[in-house]
């Protein structure tokens, strides 16, 4: 018998890879896969991010109630939202703190920028701004660029 045939007098191909065009083929089509999806997947993600900051606003601001309803003004600009969690150090104590007001750390935002807290406020005085700047951290801006506040305006500073 011959090495190139098996025991059956069959020739035996031997191992074969895949050819440059079939490679060319498949990233072709795995590329055009890709700019298809991506847009769609990406475009989600800042949905994603804005509905995350509209939540933890939210959650932020339920938590400054609670700490009005116990202490009778909102924490201090320099106190910040910090106080949510330990008791400010800085300015008047509070005279009745009964925190923490949040169950974890104060979070950032989806963006990883520290959300803005001013009392009193500029668009709220008789209470806070609270906000998000967004993805490109100024004011203003559509999309994922767009800010978010508790108040749902337009910021002012």
């Amino acid at each position: 018998m011959s090495s190139r045939t098996d025991r059956r007098g069959w020739f035996a191909r031997a191992p074969r890879g895949f050819t440059l065009i079939e490679l060319l083929v498949t990233i072709a089509i795995i590329a055009t896969l890709a700019a298809i999806v991506a847009p769609s997947l990406f475009g989600n993600i800042g949905d994603a991010r804005r509905n995350s900051a509209k939540s933890q606003v939210q959650i932020l601001s339920l938590a400054l109630d609670a700490y009005r309803l116990d202490n009778e003004s909102f924490p201090t600009t320099e106190q910040g939202i910090e106080s949510l969690r330990t008791v400010p150090i800085t300015g008047d104590p509070p005279p009745n703190w009964k925190g923490p007001y949040l169950r974890q750390l104060v979070p950032l935002d989806p963006w990883g920028r520290a959300y803005v807290y001013v009392s009193p406020g500029v668009a709220n005085p008789s209470s806070y701004d609270l906000y998000s700047l967004g993805k490109d951290g100024r004011p203003g801006g559509d999309g994922e660029d767009a800010d978010i506040t508790s108040w749902n305006g337009p910021v002012r500073q």
